[in-house]
């Protein structure tokens, strides 16, 4: 998303290299009221910038204003700051420091021409984006390995039942579900849901219901 007041204060040559740039890399360009200058959502993240293309010490203010509301607004904020001139260079940098800004909250990225910011405005945002996914593939990985070990568990609980083996375990589990749930189930209610013996659904109600029996060793 581009902000419509920022894309009224541009040349439009800017304009057309940045909808060229965003079709090339298959972005979808909206113009909106918005109050960053860029907004970019990419793996369900969003990432706001605000592009100085044209910095004058006499707007310092409210730049440095600006910025600071912005940065209370948004997670993912950055400043893209066009500098070619020595002398824009060391205005900016003795602005910088006379309102007190934090070390990279947020990042700022001084460049030499409107166009390079842009390009590194849009891989900051594809950046993000990959992040972000890695983030939710890590996450995704980490409950699968949670729910093997809780599998793993499962199967060494009710194995431990004499008689009663992996396929027996695996018949429970899809049939009536958690262990709390097998420890409350009746014999009938085994038989009538697994193909179970009489036999290993009697074991399977004493062995959660009488402590002499779970507690006592066990010959298989």
């Amino acid at each position: 998303m581009m902000s419509t007041s920022w894309r009224d204060k541009q040349d439009p040559n800017l304009i057309g290299f940045i909808a060229s740039f965003l079709a090339a890399n298959l972005y979808r360009l909206n113009f909106l009221s918005v109050s960053p200058d860029f907004i970019f959502n990419n793996g369900g993240t969003s990432v706001a910038f605000v592009f100085e293309t044209n910095w004058h010490a006499e707007n310092e203010a409210a730049v440095f204003s600006r910025v600071n509301t912005l940065k209370r607004q948004f997670k993912h904020f950055y400043v893209i700051v066009v500098l070619p001139t020595g002398e824009q260079n060391e205005s900016f940098n003795q602005s910088y420091f006379k309102y007190d800004m934090e070390l990279g909250c947020p990042t700022f990225v001084p460049v030499c021409d409107p166009e390079m910011g842009f390009e590194k405005l849009v891989k900051i945002a594809h950046a993000r984006g990959v992040c972000k996914q890695q983030d939710i593939i890590t996450t995704m990985r980490n409950e699968r390995e949670q729910a093997v070990q809780c599998m793993d568990a499962f199967l060494r609980v009710l194995t431990s039942i004499p008689g009663i083996d992996s396929h027996d375990a695996n018949a429970l589990s899809q049939a009536i579900g958690s262990i709390e749930a097998i420890a409350k189930a009746s014999v009938k209610f085994i038989l009538e849901n697994t193909d179970l013996s009489t036999e290993k659904a009697e074991r399977i109600v004493r062995f959660f219901r009488d402590p002499q029996y779970y507690l006592s060793p066990k010959i298989n």
